[in-house]
């Protein structure tokens, strides 16, 4: 049963297609009653899962030491991607320069103030053995990602902002130790959950769907 916590008054179309990866506008100063997150978890759980097995696990920080733990892991992989991010956009720049040095900028952002955020959400999934399977993988992750989606998108339908990350997995096992997550539940998304500073976001700027559009084949 929902709770009775505010909610945008926005329709489906317009909650999918205004979900954006939020940094800089998520509101660090206000708090975020966990009731709320797992709210909007009792509405992700709809989701689908491979034979309806729902092998999903939701580890949600809200005290400062284990946020700082995660938020240093985090940082220490980010950096390091960051650099060769902008090694590689000085050697060729990309067409729309501006805006992959404003998501530079927002991503670096969040990097820093990472245990800050209110609550800080890992999706991860249960795997037999704790061994990810070779080969394609989407069988996998296609129980879990899209439960975290429709997180994401509940969590905008009440007003707070996330950023789909995953850098924090070059360290899933110092985060797994850290945190006593069992070695047979494996980490596929971090989600840094706040309020937002405003609610106006928009639909991004898209690539024609005529140039990945492809019709009773390639």
């Amino acid at each position: 049963m929902a709770l009775d916590f505010p909610h945008l008054d926005l329709s489906a179309d317009e909650v999918l297609t205004s979900t954006r990866s939020v940094r800089k506008r998520l509101d660090l100063e206000k708090p975020v009653p966990l009731e709320v997150i797992t709210d909007a978890l009792e509405v992700a759980l709809q989701a689908p899962s491979g034979s309806n097995a729902q092998g999903w696990h939701w580890i949600v920080l809200t005290d400062p030491e284990p946020k700082k733990i995660v938020a240093e892991y985090y940082r220490k992989s980010y950096f390091a991607y960051a650099e060769a991010g902008a090694a590689a956009r000085a050697a060729k720049p990309p067409k729309d320069l501006e805006t992959a040095e404003k998501v530079a900028s927002s991503a670096t952002y969040l990097a820093e103030v990472m245990e800050q955020v209110p609550a800080l959400v890992i999706g991860a999934i249960h795997v037999p053995g704790g061994e990810l399977p070779q080969g394609n993988q989407a069988g996998l992750w296609g129980s879990l990602l899209p439960a975290a989606w429709s997180l994401a998108l509940a969590l905008r339908e009440r007003g707070l902002g996330s950023a789909w990350t995953t850098l924090h997995l070059e360290y899933e096992r110092e985060v797994a130790e850290a945190l006593g997550i069992p070695a047979t539940v494996r980490q596929g998304v971090l989600l840094p959950v706040a309020y937002t500073k405003g609610t106006d976001f928009k639909p991004a700027k898209r690539a024609p769907l005529e140039t990945v559009l492809h019709v009773n084949g390639w």
